[in-house]
């Protein structure tokens, strides 16, 4: 059954998953030598050790750093504390019910969560710098062509350009303006023609 801890007892919930996590990380997930204090009085201590290697086979697989494994259960712990009755772990890993999909979305939750924050710490200053600078000449580039465009193309022409850069196909654009796709070819064609011209591309 979920339950919600109250607020006021979350940041205990918490500190026990942070204990839990640091004890079975520590002796390499033997749940029999970490401190019984650190865990719930009506925790199993191998349903702990099963959670803790279950986790540990997860980020495994989704190459998490090594030195990130022991943050991520904790992370677990600390929200199946808030969401599972701890008298349920040890039938996490076996019943398919909606406490075992909540052990399976904090897991989820978490490596994505970690995915994410390494993708963001992989980049370098000067990736970022480049990236920027690479976003501004986009920038610099879409104003030119959309001046261009107001210049030299006509509304018609104008809304297919558009649609193109969003991504629409052909057919798409032909439903939307009711027309057949032959037509908005022909005038896609013609548009780029003029917006290449007066831009110099084709001198």
């Amino acid at each position: 059954m979920r339950r919600i801890i109250p607020s006021a007892a979350r940041s205990r919930s918490v500190m026990v998953a942070v204990v839990l996590g640091t004890a079975l990380t520590a002796t390499g997930g033997k749940a029999a030598s970490a401190p019984r204090a650190a865990a719930p009085a009506d925790a199993a201590p191998d349903a702990i050790r099963d959670i803790t290697r279950y986790c540990q086979v997860c980020w495994r697989n989704a190459r998490l750093p090594v030195d990130r494994w022991e943050d991520c259960t904790q992370q677990v712990f600390a929200r199946l504390l808030e969401r599972v009755d701890v008298a349920n772990w040890g039938t996490l890993l076996r019943d398919d019910a909606d406490d075992r999909r909540e052990f399976i979305r904090a897991i989820d939750a978490v490596k994505k969560r970690t995915q994410r924050a390494r993708k963001y710490a992989d980049l370098s200053p000067e990736v970022w710098d480049d990236r920027a600078r690479a976003g501004a000449h986009v920038r610099e580039q879409r104003e030119a062509v959309d001046l261009a465009a107001e210049a030299v193309l006509s509304p018609r022409q104008r809304k297919i350009v558009e649609l193109t850069a969003d991504g629409w196909a052909v057919p798409d654009i032909a439903a939307e303006l009711r027309t057949t796709p032959e037509r908005v070819s022909d005038e896609k064609y013609k548009a780029i023609r003029k917006l290449r011209t007066h831009l110099g591309v084709d001198a």
